[in-house]
């Protein structure tokens, strides 16, 4: 099966290539003074402990194709704010996932919780981006960066005042994560190379970390029964997209989620 996950990273780097040629990292970088404050993501998702949620605005995937045509980003991220979300994650791959920077600026207008920029960042220029259009936390995939690139991606998301969401999938890159000593990790049920879901692989991958850091569950969450497991495994968050987003209710589905 062909690797999905590098098909996308090669397409991303010219992608950042020909965003630079429209407006440099130094013009970018200029706006930053001009975004909104900071909304501090790890907090708000423990504030709701034993489970916080980071519920997705997401119109279309590699795997599924379009998942909702209604699709309204600010309508939805109002949705999940009123109806028990943490955070919200918003999809800004064009090519992909049918996503846009655009919404996240939309919703960071219309919405007060924190904001994660879900994308495949590889560079110091989509983290700026990510900030100017008012992202409190960007995401950050280990199965797509080094070492050094993670290290320095992390740290200038950091120097941003933002936090990042480090996720991984493959076991042996735990490391590398773990180094950064990051407050929160989120472990990936979804094989990005195949896009093969198994709830238990965020659940075996707990093991690893200590309860200090803030543990997110992605992909494959759909019932009570999977956040209640979830839970009885020491998960402290989930992020849920695709089941959120192919419900007539979306609130609705969002509040069994957490809710007998």
């Amino acid at each position: 099966m062909r690797d999905i996950l590098q098909d996308i990273v090669a397409h991303k780097r010219g992608e950042i290539a020909a965003a630079k040629e429209r407006v440099s990292f130094e013009d970018l970088v200029a706006h930053l003074p001009e975004a909104p404050p900071v909304k501090d993501f790890v907090t708000q998702l423990r504030l709701n402990h034993p489970m916080g949620v980071i519920a997705e605005v997401k119109k279309a995937s590699p795997s599924a194709g379009i998942i909702r045509e209604d699709f309204d980003p600010v309508a939805i991220a109002k949705t999940y704010a009123a109806h028990g979300a943490s955070c919200i994650s918003v999809l800004t791959d064009e090519n992909f996932f049918q996503g846009h920077l655009d919404y996240l600026k939309q919703i960071r207008q219309a919405v007060d919780l924190p904001l994660l920029r879900k994308d495949f960042i590889l560079d110091r220029y989509q983290i700026a981006e990510a900030r100017v259009a008012g992202a409190d936390c960007v995401l950050l995939i280990a199965e797509c960066l080094t070492e050094p690139e993670l290290r320095d991606l992390y740290q200038y998301s950091r120097k941003l005042g933002m936090q990042a969401l480090v996720e991984l999938y493959d076991v042996e890159n735990m490391p590398m994560v773990l180094d950064l000593n990051p407050h929160i990790i989120g472990v990936n049920n979804r094989n990005l190379r195949t896009f093969k879901t198994d709830l238990g692989h965020s659940i075996e991958l707990r093991k690893q970390v200590r309860d200090t850091i803030l543990f997110v569950s992605e992909s494959g969450i759909r019932t009570r029964e999977h956040t209640r497991l979830l839970e009885e495994n020491g998960i402290h968050a989930i992020l849920v997209g695709e089941s959120l987003m192919r419900s007539d209710d979306i609130g609705a589905a969002l509040q069994s989620l957490l809710h007998e």
